[in-house]
């Protein structure tokens, strides 16, 4: 029953990624609930967030607050309740929590002339969705260990949602004048790919779309993308905010005067 419900639920968000026009992992309005993604029975959401011995809900808070680290994959007792938080509101409340809170953050922060003041973005679960790669039945919300053969196959696709709230954060932040950088560790192979996948879905006038060279091919995230700020900064680039879904996105040097995470509880990088 549960594989048969994955598949409804995959073939559910595909449909809704393929016939939307600006697709959306969900949508927020104030007292509105998104019926574009199909939501689980809430009637079973308790005895999934709370197992004998382990509790789901605790383990997804720790998991976003750095204090689990280089986990591989969900643990079992938890597939359910990820599931769950993934394709039901809470997921699409809370990055749209984070993204209010980034433009609160950065409206409030005066620009200087003469600095390029700048907005960092990660790309991966931070702008484009993998949430319809991640709920296939056999990747099941990260109960599988990640495999780049074949998320890349589904990269290259280029069908990507977005995550809840953050293309409107995108165009606030730009009509506040802020230059938007996006620093990613997808490979160059795939910058058409993502320029064309950010584009039908409305992202347009960025300052940098930085993905990883062939030279930096072994290089970690956390080490890439702090070298890459930091080649920003030479450039007389003032770094004010910085959105990523991952740890490695936020930290080291530069990573901004102020940092916002997205939830992701479907992998750890």
């Amino acid at each position: 029953m549960k594989v048969l419900l994955l598949f409804f639920f995959l073939a559910t968000i595909i449909a809704t990624c393929q016939g939307a026009s600006h697709p959306v992992v969900g949508h927020h309005k104030p007292g509105f609930r998104s019926s574009r993604v199909p939501r689980y029975p809430r009637n079973s959401r308790g005895s999934e967030s709370h197992k004998p011995g382990f509790n789901c809900l605790s383990w997804r808070l720790t998991v976003e607050t750095n204090n689990i680290r280089d986990w591989a994959v969900v643990p079992q007792a938890c597939l359910s309740y990820v599931g769950h938080y993934m394709l039901d509101y809470q997921y699409r409340e809370d990055a749209q929590a984070v993204a209010d809170a980034a433009y609160n953050y950065a409206k409030s922060t005066p620009l200087i002339k003469d600095f390029r003041n700048t907005w960092i973005f990660d790309l991966g679960d931070t702008v484009l969705s993998s949430l319809p790669y991640y709920a296939q039945p056999n990747i099941a919300f990260g109960g599988t260990k990640y495999n780049s053969t074949k998320f890349a196959i589904w990269e290259m696709k280029g069908i990507a949602p977005v995550v809840p709230g953050i293309l409107d954060l995108y165009k606030k932040l730009q009509s506040l004048g802020y230059k938007i950088v996006i620093i990613s560790g997808r490979s160059e192979s795939l910058r058409a790919v993502a320029i064309k996948n950010l584009k039908n879905l409305g992202f347009i006038n960025w300052e940098k779309l930085i993905l990883k060279q062939t030279s930096d091919k072994g290089t970690t995230s956390l080490v890439f993308k702090e070298k890459k700020r930091n080649e920003l900064i030479a450039q007389a680039y003032r770094i004010i905010g910085n959105v990523g879904d991952q740890w490695n996105d936020l930290l080291g040097e530069h990573a901004g005067y102020r940092t916002f995470k997205v939830p992701n509880p479907m992998y750890y990088d």
